[in-house]
């Protein structure tokens, strides 16, 4: 999977064995972290494994509404960078997440 990056964007770029934050992650500010932790995602290990679209309908319920797709992307970026990926912005993520919505509709 290929995907751009933009010259001139600095990404956060934890020790993925030290980082014990939510926030220390790349695209996650205070509000996404506090979104994370109201479904039990309280350390950034626990993302290892997760599927971001569940991670999302969980996001979901929680809040009692649809979320806006872009973070999808967002988990799509964190899940990926726990899991041994680069640090990309979460928009690097938004053709895959299409694609794959696509893809779980036709099912």
């Amino acid at each position: 999977m290929v995907h751009d990056t933009l010259e001139g964007i600095e990404m956060k770029n934890p020790s993925r064995e030290t980082v014990s934050r939510l926030e220390e992650l790349p695209n996650i500010g205070k509000a996404m972290a506090n979104h994370l932790q109201l479904i039990g995602v309280d350390h950034p290990r626990k993302l290892i494994g997760r599927d971001p679209f569940e991670l999302y309908e969980e996001l979901c319920a929680t809040s009692g509404k649809r979320v806006d797709p872009c973070v999808m992307d967002v988990c799509m970026s964190v899940v990926h960078f726990m899991e041994g990926g680069d640090p990309l912005p979460w928009w690097s993520f938004t053709e895959e997440r299409k694609k794959r919505v696509i893809q779980n509709q036709k099912r």
